[in-house]
């Protein structure tokens, strides 16, 4: 990790003993020139590759048998995932399909996958997912307009590589979509019923690197401090929520961006305040404690009131990124509820995660809050 850590990466993939590789990524990714550094520390190491670039936002899971065609044609023996959450889930689940029979839906829910994949170093260009360290992908399922996980120890990948420098040109508007899915994942997974002292330990520091740089990264590209705190923010994030889990909020961000394509930061934000409204009476200490990373002040205020000026500092932020805050603002209508609610119940994953006991008509309520 740090800046230039990119140039290592023809070393890290002799190390594996490989001869070709494919690098998974995007168009947007490729065109931005982000693929270059990778094929310069390849050639240099005198390794052969070839490039995947049809990774889509929010990928649909019928992505992973075109990769997959391509990986057994360049006889690739490691995957790359260069970008951001879709090219790095994509170069997960096609290095398990490539050892797994079957269609990929057999695999959707928690260990399904009977064998290892093939070996995977991921690159991402945003400081958001996480998912350089986590064993979870996320497909879109158009079919149920619901993005589906698939959760595996075999989804962890060999390598992380983390270099800010690749971070440098995103949009403002992706570095706070991407930003506040870094944090959202620390709030969620230090609110889980599974966070331990070693997630709280990762989600506060995240919490307080990502809130502290998230304004200025946005503010100032260019800023490799800011950004690089960003990148780490997000790394251990990705730690927690590996281990602790996410909770409501990504159950409803996932059908709101399966129906209605918004991004899945902005799906997340859009959610947030809502659902930790709700969420408060499970543990309302532990969102109180949410405090301490944001720099709220709390003397001489009870923990209800300190949840508020949370949740305040929270609206605060999104409306300093200029992060949309309305469902309404996407389309979504009040007559479109009931078939999204019915999609946040089918989360069961996520769900099991949460601090407070959901019901259908919550999830009616909360969206209904947040239109």
């Amino acid at each position: 990790m740090g800046p230039g850590a990119i140039e290592g990466i023809g070393n890290e993939v002799k190390r594996h003993g490989i001869k070709k590789v494919l690098i998974v990524t995007d168009k947007g990714v490729k065109s931005a020139g982000l693929t270059e550094p990778v094929e310069a520390s390849l050639k240099e190491a005198g390794l052969a590759y070839g490039i995947f670039d049809g990774v889509e936002p929010d990928p649909r899971y019928e992505i992973v048998a075109d990769c997959v065609a391509m990986v057994e044609k360049e006889k690739a023996g490691l995957l790359i995932g260069l970008g951001g959450g879709s090219p790095i889930d994509i170069t997960k689940t096609t290095a398990i399909m490539v050892t797994n029979e079957g269609p990929i839906s057999e695999y959707f829910g928690i260990d399904l996958i009977p064998n290892p994949g093939l070996p995977t170093i991921m690159v991402p260009t945003t400081a958001g997912t996480g998912s350089e360290v986590t064993p979870i992908a996320i497909l879109s399922d158009e079919g149920e307009k619901l993005k589906k996980g698939i959760v595996s120890p075999y989804m962890y990948p060999s390598a992380g590589i983390l270099d800010p420098e690749l971070t440098i040109g995103l949009p403002p508007h992706v570095t706070a979509a991407t930003g506040m899915d870094a944090l959202i994942h620390a709030v969620e997974a230090y609110t889980s019923i599974n966070a331990t002292g070693m997630t709280d330990m990762y989600c506060m520091r995240a919490m307080e690197l990502i809130y502290n740089n998230l304004r200025i990264a946005y503010a100032k590209g260019d800023n490799i401090h800011a950004r690089s705190a960003m990148m780490e923010g997000a790394l251990l994030a990705g730690i927690g929520f590996a281990n602790a889990g996410v909770t409501a909020v990504h159950a409803f961000a996932y059908p709101i961006g399966a129906e209605f394509h918004i991004p899945h930061g902005v799906a997340n934000t859009l959610m947030l305040p809502h659902v930790i409204r709700f969420n408060v009476l499970g543990n309302l200490p532990k969102f109180a404690a949410l405090a301490t990373p944001f720099g709220i002040k709390t003397e001489g205020l009870d923990d209800l009131q300190i949840v508020d000026r949370v949740i305040a500092a929270i609206d605060r932020l999104a409306d300093d990124l200029r992060v949309p805050r309305h469902l309404a603002d996407f389309g979504v209508k009040e007559k479109d509820i009931p078939m999204l609610a019915e999609g946040v119940m089918k989360v069961t994953r996520l769900l099991a995660n949460n601090p407070r006991t959901l019901y259908l008509e919550d999830a009616k309520a909360i969206y209904k809050e947040a239109l």
